[in-house]
């Protein structure tokens, strides 16, 4: 199938679908008929790294199947299928486009574990296309493609969860709800840490992308840059053009766990500072940042990065602490409430305050339940939720692009009085790109009306 059909389907499935499911029951649940026991048709997106964890969980889950894989590198191919037929599982096919997946009707969910880029697109595609979605953190590469993604998901009525598993950790569950409770007096301040050692990538020159790559789709939504080896395949992280710092990779995780322990959505004020320090590299996000955002009712929630080697802190090297009137919870002691300038010990019980979700579970089986209900209320980690925690990573990164203290207006999701801030809410549009053939319309835009 050519670009121009493939992006004919893609302008002609909102409408298609919007109808559909007001005309009938089937899309409920997908393109097909399904009954709760049904098998459920998986296919994974971006299938290194993460990708190989979904391509496991799924397939080890009962109920569903990897159907089908799908990554523009195709040396990936082989090895990945040769994991699912060796556990007894059918050959799944392969796709190098995701356009050709939502065109399979047999395809029920996708599952996304692309670089950042891509994440929020192949959601409001895959939506669009009445298909469940479950997306790896951050949700989004940008604030305002997070709120299309949300939108997507609500218009076509699809479950999406996003891959921020610590909400379905039963201890972290208990720790949020006790901080909740007032265990620790009431919530002041949440602090979260990412102190993950990461040594410099080096200089890699600008090369012809190899032929297995189709280096077009691997940019996808992004811009239209050369191929060098430090994008290709973990090191696109430490670009701004592609994602967004170990902020939004490792950090988004603790990032999520603060907030949902303040019980907080968006801020009204947000700094941050730092740099790429210790070594010159290709890299260009920070790998030392310090990020300080204030709610209205004057809690904070301040975030730490470092990749330099440091210290284990209290709350341990990746972890969370929560400050309450009295005193702390600490996540190094496994959320001990400690009480008082002295820090004694509080013994705690009583009921706990619900903390969203359907519980600790496995966090894929945790989706497929939902999946299965059609519930959002079921999902631990809904696509709202996910948008909120990747919309802090995103404006922590743009105050220290800009090297300012911003204000933000979270019903408008938009900085206040602040153009230059608010232009980097989005990526700018690209009417034409290169597809290795010569200039064409670009297929790849988030839309603005999902």
């Amino acid at each position: 199938m050519d670009t121009m059909s493939r992006r004919d389907f893609i302008q002609r499935s909102a409408g298609v679908v919007a109808g559909a499911a007001a005309a009938s029951s089937l899309l409920a649940f997908g393109r097909r008929a399904m009954a709760q026991d049904d098998e459920l048709r998986v296919a994974v997106l971006g299938i290194n790294g993460r990708g190989t964890a979904h391509i496991s969980a799924f397939m080890n889950l009962p109920g569903c199947r990897v159907a089908a894989l799908c990554d523009p590198d195709e040396t990936l191919f082989a090895s990945r299928a040769e994991a699912i037929t060796d556990a007894g599982h059918p050959k799944p096919k392969f796709y190098p486009d995701i356009r050709d997946v939502l065109e399979d009707d047999e395809i029920d969910v996708l599952s996304v574990a692309t670089p950042n880029h891509w994440h929020c697109l192949a959601t409001i595609w895959g939506c669009q296309a009445g298909k469940d979605v479950y997306v790896e953190k951050p949700l989004s590469w940008g604030i305002w493609e997070g709120r299309q993604a949300v939108k997507a998901a609500r218009k076509y009525g699809r479950i999406v969860q996003v891959g921020t598993q610590g909400r379905s950790d039963g201890r972290m569950r208990e720790a949020i709800a006790r901080f909740r409770r007032g265990d620790v007096g009431s919530p002041v301040m949440a602090r979260a840490t990412c102190f993950k050692p990461r040594a410099s990538i080096g200089f890699q020159p600008i090369e012809e992308p190899p032929p297995t790559l189709h280096w077009d789709i691997w940019r996808g939504p992004g811009p239209d840059v050369p191929f060098h080896r430090n994008l290709v395949h973990y090191n696109w992280h430490w670009f701004y053009d592609f994602g967004n710092g170990d902020l939004g990779n490792q950090g988004v995780h603790q990032m999520d766990i603060a907030r949902w322990g303040l019980g907080q959505t968006l801020p009204v004020r947000v700094s941050s500072t730092g740099g790429r320090l210790g070594y010159v590299d290709q890299g260009e996000t920070p790998n030392t940042q310090t990020c300080n955002f204030q709610y209205e009712d004057g809690t904070l929630l301040v975030f730490e990065v470092r990749g330099l080697p440091t210290a284990e802190e209290s709350g341990g090297r990746i972890g969370n602490q929560f400050y309450g009137s009295e005193g702390w919870m600490c996540q190094s002691d496994g959320f001990v409430a400690h009480v008082g300038y002295d820090g004694d010990p509080r013994e705690t019980d009583g009921p706990l305050p619900p903390v969203g979700g359907a519980g600790p579970e496995d966090h894929f089986a945790n989706f497929v339940r939902a999946v299965r209900s059609r519930r959002i209320e079921d999902l631990n980690a809904d696509v709202l939720e996910g948008h909120y925690s990747a919309a802090l990573c995103h404006m922590a990164l743009i105050a220290y692009r800009l090297g300012r203290d911003l204000e933000f207006c979270p019903e408008r999701e938009e900085f206040v009085g602040d153009d230059e801030a608010n232009a980097m809410l989005r990526r700018p549009k690209q009417r034409v790109r290169r597809d290795g053939v010569g200039l064409v319309a670009n297929p790849f835009e988030v839309p603005e009306v999902v």
